[in-house]
């Protein structure tokens, strides 16, 4: 049962309680602002509205397209810091408090101490993704950042992953997000979240058994998953000898260990012993046998693609424009990728400056995805995070925990997964919890697994502080409706006007209209 858009303000309304009069919403902005906002970023914040009218729409796309001339809010650049954890390479988070011991096992208190840490990792990398979400001003750079690392996704809940997603976010999908396709491909292929999340750390070219007398050979997982979902596509012409080509090609690829050296700061690590250094055949180029280098010559073969372009092409239509986004934006999108080298900002540039993403008819079309939700709830109401516990819940409630999609297509941002009777009772029930000032955003939680640094003093830990507590201030209704551009239908605002005033924040972040962007 989907739950139509007419009926959610009723059922907000059934929820909270009371239908009393009360006054009309303001004058509506232009669309075309509120549009550019929602789309570039996680929604506007206060401000944003009046800042792109008076910048103008097309200053804002190059403002956003350029991120790193954006200056980033002294607040968030501390709470970042203080994120010990969220700097370190896979390779020192895995051995962090760790004492080789060679042929014995880790006793019970090691064991849990690196299941603390883990936790600690994990939570802090959540923490940061919220928190430059929320309050980060290079807002595109953050939707980019959600739309790549689904693209590319890696799941905390498999093994050692836990410990690397904030490493892999941080080194392999942050720096690309608007660069070339192609960097960004080799930075997820080498790094060992990736490698261990899709088994080519266990792929070698024999079948000789391994330390632990297992015996493992070819392994297709990761060459598959990285032709059908993160380059050509499912329909991109490729065969199965492609797929068993390409695991031989990446054979050997993984990542170090504690005795083997690298020159990189990923962790990846090429053992040639691993490795098949026959010729290969792949999807039509003959490659070498010449080590290492087969892969990188693999990678360029798959990025350069014509079947890429459009792959990509196609998803970040989907992701920006419509559900199922028009033929004629794909194309254009897909030429532009290659004549450009696969360059991320140059497609996004042609996509923001294409009639279809400027067609009136998909306008507030994309219903929103839980993150997208959440964020541009938190946005909106202008809150000054400190904890993100409440919006982690929130994923957690409705299907979509950060890091942690099991599968290798990552979370989709179609209607068709999201839209349902109970996510809806989920989002209704945030709505109003953070409108009548009920969740603790801008409270440090006492559990809270990271260290805070105040001048002058010695390092020490939140489990050591008390709640700081912040009073619970209603959203005021009426600044709410200005920083959402007075966007509401009629019909959303004669509801609204029908209630009582302590209702109308809620109904407002309730309403169909805020389900959309």
């Amino acid at each position: 049962m989907i739950v139509k858009p007419k009926y959610w303000v009723l059922l907000l309304l059934i929820l909270l309680g009371g239908i009393y009069p009360s006054n009309a919403a303001s004058t509506p902005v232009d669309p075309k602002v509120l549009h550019i906002i929602n789309r570039l970023s996680f929604g506007p914040a206060p401000g944003d509205v009046q800042r792109v009218e008076s910048m103008g729409v097309e200053k804002y796309i190059q403002e956003q397209l350029s991120p790193d001339s954006i200056p980033e809010p002294q607040s968030l650049s501390s709470q970042l810091n203080q994120l010990d954890t969220l700097h370190l390479n896979p390779v020192e988070l895995s051995e962090h408090g760790t004492t080789p011991r060679p042929g014995q096992k880790p006793s019970l208190e090691e064991r849990k101490a690196a299941n603390k840490w883990a936790k600690q990792v994990l939570a802090q990398a959540v923490q940061a993704r919220l928190l430059e979400a929320t309050s980060s001003k290079r807002q595109l750079q953050e939707v980019m950042v959600d739309f790549w690392y689904n693209h590319f996704n890696v799941d905390a809940g498999k093994g050692r992953v836990s410990l690397w997603v904030g490493a892999y976010e941080q080194q392999a999908i942050r720096p690309y997000a608007l660069g070339r396709f192609r960097e960004l491909l080799g930075a997820t292929a080498h790094h060992p979240a990736m490698q261990y999340y899709l088994d080519n750390f266990q792929n070698r070219a024999d079948s000789r058994p391994d330390a632990q007398e297992n015996v493992r050979g070819l392994n297709e997982n990761y060459a598959r998953e990285l032709m059908e979902l993160h380059t050509l596509g499912v329909d991109g012409g490729y065969t199965q000898q492609d797929i068993i080509a390409l695991a031989r090609i990446l054979s050997g690829w993984g990542f170090s260990r504690a005795s083997q050296q690298t020159d990189n700061n990923f962790g990846f690590y090429f053992n040639p012993k691993r490795h098949d250094f026959s010729d290969k055949v792949f999807l039509g180029h003959t490659i070498k046998g010449s080590g290492e280098a087969e892969g990188e010559e693999a990678l360029d073969i798959l990025a350069q693609s014509p079947a890429t372009a459009r792959h990509i092409s196609y998803q970040i239509a989907e992701y920006f424009v419509s559900d199922l986004p028009p033929t004629t934006l794909v194309n254009n999108l897909t030429q532009r990728y290659l004549a450009t080298d696969g360059n991320i900002r140059e497609v996004l540039n042609t996509l923001f400056h294409s009639r279809e993403f400027w067609d009136a008819k998909n306008f507030n079309a994309k219903f929103k995805t839980p993150l997208q939700f959440a964020i541009s709830a938190v946005r909106a109401t202008g809150v000054q995070v400190q904890n993100t516990k409440p919006i982690s819940n929130l994923l957690q409630h409705l299907g979509m925990p950060l890091y942690a999609c099991q599968t290798p297509d990552g979370y989709k941002n179609t209607a068709d997964v999201w839209l349902n009777p109970d996510a809806m009772n989920r989002r209704l029930s945030f709505a109003s919890a953070i409108a009548n000032g009920n969740l603790p955003l801008s409270s440090i939680p006492p559990n809270m697994q990271q260290w805070q640094r105040t001048p002058g003093q010695q390092t020490i830990s939140t489990e050591q502080r008390p709640l700081q507590k912040s009073p619970n201030i209603p959203v005021d209704a009426w600044q709410l409706s200005n920083t959402l551009g007075n966007s509401l239908s009629m019909k959303t605002q004669k509801a609204i006007a029908s209630s009582s005033p302590q209702i109308h924040s809620a109904l407002i972040l309730g309403s169909p209209e805020f389900m959309h962007r």
